[in-house]
């Protein structure tokens, strides 16, 4: 448990810097260019993922169980995953009504994500880990709609083809990562065994 918990400190406290500390982000990318903070976030961000991974797999060898979640929770989670991969093509889809709409889709992917997975898993390492990126995820998503309404960001967009595209591209990602990709890398298949 040590791992996951030094893995989300390392990899959520770089992705907080401009929730909490955006002063300190300013001087570092003043003294290190912003090529070199870029950087600096990338590694500590890597450095924390892997040891999330790590830790979050040694955490799972000898599981500490808190609650037992009744098993239609299950079910919600693959339907709160549809929201969330389509929230995150759509934050690579430029100009989509969605974006307009929620200002930061990947955000608020990572927060429905999150819950989905936090009310389908009772061991203590699945609600630190989900629970975590939770919390982030609200004051992210708090901290960034507040910089747009302070610096009047308005968010283009551009044919509803982009939308299209958006859902079509997360619905594939959401099948393939549902039938194929969670049940060979997480080891755990939502659908079937």
């Amino acid at each position: 448990m040590p791992l996951l918990l030094l893995g989300l400190v390392l990899f959520l406290g770089a992705h907080s810097m401009r929730i909490a500390a955006d002063p300190l982000r300013a001087r570092l990318i003043g003294s290190l260019s912003l090529n070199g903070y870029k950087g600096l976030y990338s590694l500590v961000s890597l450095a924390g993922f892997v040891l999330i991974v790590y830790g979050y797999a040694e955490a799972r060898t000898a599981p500490t169980v808190l609650f037992n979640p009744p098993i239609w929770t299950k079910h919600l989670a693959a339907l709160l995953t549809i929201p969330a991969f389509i929230l995150l093509a759509a934050a690579y889809v430029p100009g989509t009504r969605i974006k307009a709409l929620v200002g930061h889709p990947m955000v608020l992917s990572v927060k429905t994500w999150a819950l989905a997975h936090l009310i389908a898993n009772g061991t203590l390492h699945d609600v630190l880990l989900f629970g975590a990126f939770l919390v982030w995820a609200v004051l992210d998503y708090i901290s960034a709609r507040k910089r747009d309404r302070a610096a009047g960001t308005v968010y283009a967009t551009g044919p509803v083809s982009r939308d299209l595209i958006a859902v079509v591209v997360g619905l594939l990602a959401w099948a393939a990562f549902a039938f194929w990709l969670h049940g060979a890398l997480i080891g755990v298949r939502p659908f079937g065994r």
